[in-house]
């Protein structure tokens, strides 16, 4: 008989992982990118020159760079923050982490304890709901409009949980392409979100992971500057990643932050050091970055037009949303009658992926008749096809939308 580990199992595990079984035919869910813009040959270029350069690194944990990671990934990300966000940075304030989730995780457990508020976007990333919920810490969302997180309502929020005597540790914010929605937060609001912080006493967590993918918009040519680069107090802790400007799989995030709290961030990261390999690959592959974000953004630009072309000859008025300026998502908004939930359930049934958006709402039931669209991944005629195929499913359950490319749907 095979060994039982049932009885051995932890009882608040979650549900048992199921196999993967490939990626649906239409899938428009994760943060995946797009695999033609990958630059495999200067990656590949570059990688090698490291190594050949500095392959004896590896035989210690940090490079001969310490906990923090690869000295001169540090400094690239000093550079490009400089460069990119207006931010000044010290390669010393930068920790090296394993993706942005990590990051999200040791910030996390350095500043919370359950029981704790935090600040979020009414419309918010669905993984940083799901680390809150597991530290035992509510969460109020904030409403968004077009520039970004509404700092109205933001102020109202803060003297609400003030007088109720709540412990409110953060404001948690991606203001710059914002996940879901796209927004980007106005520079004005910035310094207002700084201001409300230092009224209420309270540190900001800006998480920055799609800041580069602007691709059309006002903030095409230049992105407003990062929360952090217009603080001078040392409340704002920063993350960045590479996974949504080079590779998703490379795992390669960081933290900055003024080193009283860096250093108790620091000292919780137990996992022996990020993987050195890619640190040295995108240290040495950082004098290409812009070049190829640029080459990206062109290719995303056409992948969103291609979307936002699909859902209006598909569903016509019945979506409603935001053209994007940037970033790989579109927040959708369908007709009342529709529950995205039972709708992303029958549509992943038959081969069509989509969020559901209850999973990426504060209130789960502000978004219930709302989808998030990934449309980074799939070709541009993989786009067309399965909004298509969306709409005959939402139609079937729904009776929503009634026309599709301006013909009554039977």
């Amino acid at each position: 008989m095979p060994f039982d580990f049932a009885p051995l199992l932890n009882p608040k595990l979650p549900p048992a992982a199921g196999k993967f079984g490939g990626f649906p035919k239409y899938n428009f869910v994760g943060g995946h990118n797009d695999g033609s813009s990958i630059p495999v040959q200067t990656l590949a270029d570059a990688v090698s020159r490291a190594l050949l350069r500095e392959g004896d690194t590896l035989a210690t944990y940090g490079m001969q760079s310490g906990p923090q990671g690869y000295r001169p990934l540090r400094e690239a990300v000093a550079q490009i923050l400089e460069r990119r966000a207006g931010m000044k940075t010290d390669p010393d304030e930068v920790l090296i982490t394993g993706g942005s989730l990590q990051a999200m995780d040791l910030v996390n457990n350095a500043l919370l304890e359950p029981g704790d508020t935090v600040i979020i976007e009414e419309a918010c990333y669905g993984g940083a709901m799901t680390k809150l919920k597991k530290l035992g810490v509510d969460w109020v969302g904030v409403p968004v409009d077009g520039d970004g997180m509404r700092m109205d309502a933001l102020a109202e929020t803060l003297d609400s949980l003030k007088a109720a005597g709540k412990r409110v540790k953060f404001i948690y914010t991606i203001p710059t392409v914002q996940n879901p929605t796209g927004t980007v937060l106005s520079l004005p609001r910035r310094h207002e979100m700084l201001k409300l912080a230092e009224k209420h006493g309270i540190a900001i967590f800006e998480d920055d992971c799609y800041c580069d993918l602007i691709f059309d918009g006002p903030y095409a040519d230049q992105r407003p500057p990062a929360i952090r680069a217009l603080d001078d107090s040392g409340r704002v802790v920063y993350c960045g990643s590479f996974s949504k400007s080079i590779a998703p799989a490379l795992r390669v995030g960081y933290v900055v932050a003024d080193w009283p709290v860096l250093s108790r961030i620091l000292a919780q990261k137990s996992d022996g050091g990020t993987g050195a390999v890619e640190q040295l690959l995108l240290a040495e592959f950082a004098q290409d970055f812009d070049a190829h974000v640029g080459n990206l953004n062109k290719v995303l630009k056409g992948k969103a037009d291609a979307l936002v072309e699909a859902l209006e000859a598909e569903f016509g008025t019945a979506a409603e949303f935001t053209r994007p300026t940037g970033g790989i998502f579109l927040w959708v908004t369908l007709p009342q009658e529709v529950d995205t939930t039972r709708l992303a359930q029958v549509a992943a049934a038959e081969g069509v992926a989509v969020n559901p958006g209850a999973e990426w709402s504060a209130d789960p039931e502000s978004g219930k008749r709302r989808i998030r669209i990934c449309f980074a991944h799939p070709p541009a005629e993989t786009i067309r096809e399965g909004m298509a195929r969306l709409a005959e499913i939402c139609h079937r359950e729904f009776g929503v939308p009634a026309r599709g490319r301006n013909v009554e749907r039977s």
